[in-house]
């Protein structure tokens, strides 16, 4: 099983990126995808999540109405597309599987495969 991230970058405040997470050696299609980031001298923190058909899904308060969590099984890839960027957006963006979860998961712990993250950097 394995998950990578790509699409990370340095982007101005008020600009746009779109992250990918590529699964490879499981069915997607029975999983939720959580992405999570985490700052420099913080702790890792949801972002947004969607549910294994793509019908659900959910999203941290700070980020609702700028991040879309989308999903194309037949690519095996979920995508977040973030717009009006922040500078305290700035972090490492990590997707993460939950197999066969019942509930959209905020939680790191409850997941079960990650991937290696991706840098995104937000300036002022």
């Amino acid at each position: 099983v394995q998950l990578v991230e790509s699409g990370g970058g340095l982007v101005q405040t008020g600009g746009s990126l779109t992250l990918s997470c590529a699964a490879s050696g499981f069915t997607p299609n029975n999983y939720n995808i959580g992405w999570f980031r985490q700052a420099p001298g913080k702790e890792r923190g949801f972002v947004a999540a969607i549910n294994y058909s793509g019908a659900s899904t959910y999203y941290a308060d700070s980020v609702k109405g700028r991040f879309t969590i989308s999903r194309d099984n037949a690519k095996n890839t979920v995508y977040l597309q973030m717009n009006s960027l922040k500078p305290e957006d700035t972090a490492v963006y990590y997707c993460a599987a939950d197999r066969y979860g019942v509930v959209l998961k905020t939680i790191g712990d409850e997941y079960d495969y990650w991937g290696q993250g991706t840098q995104v950097t937000v300036s002022s």
